[in-house]
């Protein structure tokens, strides 16, 4: 009970401060124009995040050398950006191929080469390794390193290349050589769940009217079908949805595919919680039987709480099979009691933490200021401060096996 009033209080206080310290009202400085930030170009052998490439605070374990014949190719994706320069001396389109988050960084260092240098573009001499030419435990080889330069080849532009690989998302960044920069990114398997967790822009909730609104067009204030009891028992009725606690709708990211024996299929990102029970996946849910657990948890032959409708108990149905995705948006909708129906199951609202009465309670004062203050208005996208210091505040006082590994790795991005 200490750690839960203690927790209750930090999230109080910054509940009280928060809103002055990102007010965008009149005040002190408003209007004024921030300074433009100031790069310095990084030193040779120097690398960033200060971190061994292959640990978690970087771009990750390995997870196995990628081949044409294997099922994991289909991760990789050609790259054709006309602003890009591809040395491709094996003249195979290796060097082409790459995981989409790769892909994504190094096109927006390309823009960045352009604007810092015009007339100048950027140059990939390596990346991904089909012949063995790297160390066994390259990331060349899973299409998720390349080794670049400028289309100049001037070799005093290579620190100033390397910070702006930092500056374009990189999770790792080496200036090796006086001849290149390195530059690695995370797994698409770790990132799925970077933001805690969420489901995709196409994903459907049910509206009070019965019709049915992608994820993507969904409001706060609009209510939605949802579970009367926080831990996804009870009769189904409408919640309001108070906020987004991520709302990304560009975003590209792996997704975690729940099959049901019912036909429901649910995509949603590795942290997310899901109500689950074992055994018998017949007839209505006992509250004893549900637990949540991380959508990367989920099991063949576990059961989910499939949804019928409105004032009607949800029904257990066996998932028969999981797979991984690609989709587009990253939505987290915040309703007033916890849970959310998505594509007919039923949902928890949080992620990140296995515990999932825990983060209900914990998201006790956003429900309250709601209710004091009415709908929170248009959200800006990308992460809520709210889970943000929620997830800060956790790390450092509950034990860190109950939070998802890969849970909020990237919050401030």
């Amino acid at each position: 009970m200490r750690l839960l009033a203690l927790l209750g209080l930090l999230a109080s206080c910054a509940l009280l401060l928060a809103p002055a310290a990102q007010a965008c009202g009149p005040g002190r400085g408003y209007g004024k124009r921030r300074p433009p930030k100031k790069l310095t170009p990084l030193s040779l052998k120097q690398f960033s995040p200060n971190v061994a490439e292959k640990t978690l605070g970087a771009s990750g374990r390995l997870e196995g050398k990628i081949t044409r014949n294997s099922e994991r190719f289909k991760e990789l994706t050609p790259n054709y950006n006309p602003d890009i320069i591809f040395k491709d001396e094996e003249n195979t389109g290796a060097d082409r191929l790459m995981t989409q988050r790769c892909k994504d960084k190094l096109n927006s260092l390309a823009i960045s080469v352009m604007n810092m240098w015009p007339g100048v573009k950027l140059r990939v001499t390596e990346g991904w390794d089909e012949d063995g030419n790297h160390f066994d435990d390259s990331l060349h080889y899973e299409g998720r390193a390349v080794d670049i330069t400028t289309s100049d080849r001037d070799r005093n532009k290579y620190g100033m290349l390397a910070r702006l690989a930092v500056e374009a998302g990189f999770d790792w960044v080496y200036y090796e050589s006086k001849a290149h920069v390195h530059c690695s990114v995370k797994s698409e398997h770790s990132v799925a769940a970077k933001t805690g967790g969420c489901f995709p822009g196409g994903a459907l909730v049910t509206l009070e009217d019965g019709s049915r609104k992608a994820m993507r067009e969904l409001q706060p204030g609009e209510r939605v079908l949802a579970s009367l009891q926080s831990d996804g028992n009870g009769q189904l009725l409408y919640s309001e949805v108070i906020t987004f606690l991520d709302r990304s709708p560009a975003a590209r990211q792996q997704f975690y595919t729940l099959v049901t024996d019912s036909g429901a299929t649910l995509s949603l990102t590795a942290a997310h919680l899901v109500f689950v029970a074992e055994g018998n996946c017949s007839g209505p849910v006992a509250s004893s039987q549900l637990q949540t657990v991380f959508a990367s948890q989920v099991q063949l032959g576990q059961c989910v709480v499939w949804a019928r409708g409105a004032g009607q108990e949800g029904h257990l149905s066996r998932v028969s099979r999981i797979k991984m995705k690609q989709d587009t948006g990253l939505f987290a909708p915040l309703t007033r009691h916890g849970t959310v129906v998505v594509n007919d199951i039923v949902s928890s609202c949080y992620a990140a933490t296995d515990q999932h009465r825990l983060a209900h309670w914990a998201f006790g004062p956003l429900r309250a200021l709601h209710s004091w203050g009415g709908p929170m208005g248009h959200q800006a996208e990308g992460v809520h401060w709210y889970p943000s210091l929620l997830h800060w505040v956790g790390s450092r006082i509950l034990n860190p096996k109950h939070f998802h590994p890969w849970g909020m790795m990237d919050i401030d991005r």
